[in-house]
């Protein structure tokens, strides 16, 4: 058996809303549970609110790997879709333990956590002291009460040689759009990491109708997400998913957030609506807390009010460098208002940026990394995804193509520093797009700088089609795209030091549960050269 540790839910204290007698009894409380870690259920249901029904119905996650580190995750509700998930304020003592197998006849560790009413009753344990590159098997127990069981893997050590990386990007899953069967295919496919790159949930209100027309749902979901109960039951909604449960229980996921997690296309504190800044910064606010409480990641990441600072850089092995990033919070307002438009002097602008000056060198500084492989995982397209043609050329002004400086300086950025394997995968699009990247787009002999694969939604956008009326425009004007399909789904990858080879994992519906999923095309990237080979 290894250690046991008592750990501290990371809200105990006066400061972060607590009565003094809500303070007295959780000191009480940690108090036992750190002379008796064995305490019974019975006990400690005299102290605190040990929930009768079966608390684990939002699953288990793991997150952001380290050599010797990965976060568990889990979030208390009795009732989903019952305010604040069923559960009744008070303290909730947890057990966690991490073994190297599924029966659990082997702890590497154990401790005990306090879940309360402050953090929605998540928790987010980060185990430390693991071994690099290794396989682990956690649970939470709770009374009477067992958890799925998670599957996890610590990252390798840092330079170690590194033969092969299986990993997957997902995106947009709208929930009244459809079934997320394309996670049923993802958690059977043994992965060393998922990213996830924005829009996990919708905050617009739910309409009864459509593919989940008739499926409980929360009191809120009837109107858009505006305040922290609303942020979390939606989170509640979504992880309710048997199959996105599957996925988070089956690998470790590395995410990041994009618009819909708060309010469509804002940036930095505008929103889409044009609302008073003051407010919408409380809006935010409690969007980010509640993104951080139904996310496997550490404590480091817990917002300060409307401030969270997400971006982060991931590496394994001697192999690739991840550099995760956050395009929404530090972003100059969308440029011609936020239009399909042509390229001109306010995309152009210099001054302009998509991710903010200090974000930006930190991208920048990662291209000097000794890795194989430089990748960033994002939320959406450096591309320009032109349509239209004879002199009436127009790009999306939410993308990078809307902020053309900031792709110049983070293009240039790599070529400078000689950076060979520049790689791009993003989301946000609703298709699977697999293009060149280049500084500019409009110039015939702008040289290739790095691949960009964005992957299609999970479900948004309903089923989709291999070939839509947008697909055939953007490939009519877009020549440095190689591949597009609008069907829903997601992708797989595999990194060697030789390859980076990408399986385009497509739906047939959504519309309906247990729909096929096949491959519609596999990516090749050669190293140290920027070609695309598909089939």
């Amino acid at each position: 058996m290894g250690r046991s540790n008592l750990r501290i839910g990371r809200d105990i204290s006066l400061s972060g809303g607590a009565t003094r007698r809500q303070f007295l009894t959780w000191s009480a409380l940690v108090g036992a549970l750190a002379f008796a870690p064995e305490l019974s259920s019975a006990t400690a249901r005299a102290q605190s609110a040990i929930p009768p029904d079966y608390p684990f119905r939002l699953g288990v996650a793991s997150g952001d790997p380290l050599p010797d580190s990965v976060l568990l995750w889990t979030r208390l509700a009795t009732d989903p879709f019952a305010y604040q998930g069923g559960m009744t304020p008070g303290v909730v003592p947890v057990r966690w333990q991490i073994a190297t197998d599924e029966k659990f006849t082997s702890i590497a560790q154990e401790g005990i956590d306090l879940a309360t009413e402050f953090d929605g009753w998540s928790l987010h344990i980060d185990v430390k002291g693991l071994n690099p590159g290794r396989e682990y098997f956690y649970r939470f127990l709770v009374g009477p009460h067992s958890s799925p069981v998670g599957r996890t893997k610590t990252a390798p050590a840092a330079g170690q040689a590194l033969q092969q990386l299986d990993f997957a990007w997902a995106s947009c899953q709208k929930w009244e759009d459809g079934y997320f069967g394309a996670y049923s295919d993802l958690a059977q496919s043994n992965l060393d990491v998922v990213f996830f790159l924005g829009d996990y949930i919708y905050e617009y209100a739910i309409k009864d109708e459509g593919a989940r027309a008739g499926q409980p749902m929360p009191e809120s979901a009837s109107r858009e997400t505006m305040q922290l109960s609303d942020y979390r039951d939606r989170y509640a909604l979504y992880k309710a998913d048997e199959n996105l449960a599957a996925a988070h229980a089956s690998a470790p996921f590395v995410s990041t957030f994009d618009d819909h997690e708060v309010d469509n296309n804002w940036a930095s504190d505008i929103s889409q609506d044009g609302d008073d800044p003051r407010e919408f910064l409380l809006r935010r606010a409690d969007a980010f807390k509640a993104w951080w409480e139904n996310t496997p990641v550490r404590a480091n990441v817990k917002p300060a009010g409307p401030d969270m600072k997400v971006y982060r850089r991931f590496s394994f092995g001697d192999l690739v460098d991840f550099s995760v990033l956050d395009t929404r919070q530090y972003r100059s307002d969308q440029a011609n208002g936020d239009k399909e438009h042509a390229q001109n002097a306010e995309t152009a602008d210099p001054s302009r940026t998509i991710t903010g000056a200090e974000q930006e060198q930190w991208i920048l500084d990662g291209f000097s990394s000794p890795s194989t492989w430089n990748f960033l995982a994002h939320q959406t397209v450096i591309s320009d995804l032109a349509q239209g043609l004879d002199g009436d050329r127009k790009v999306g002004m939410d993308p990078w193509s809307g902020y053309e400086a900031s792709r110049h300086r983070i293009l240039d950025g790599a070529r400078d520093r000689g950076t060979k394997n520049v790689a791009s995968i993003v989301g946000d699009i609703h298709r699977t797009i697999v293009s060149e990247l280049q500084r500019d787009y409009q110039d015939q002999v702008s040289p290739v700088v790095g691949v960009e694969i964005a992957t299609t939604s999970i479900a948004s956008g309903k089923d989709g089609a291999d070939v839509d009326g947008t697909g055939a425009a953007i490939a009519a004007c877009s020549p440095h795209v190689k591949f597009g399909n609008a069907r829903r789904g997601y992708l797989r990858g595999r990194l060697t030091p030789n390859e980076w080879r990408s399986e385009v994992r497509v739906l047939d519906a959504v519309s309906r549960p247990g729909a096929s999923i096949r491959t519609a095309t596999t990516v090749t990237v050669p190293e140290g050269r920027p070609e695309i080979q598909l089939g």
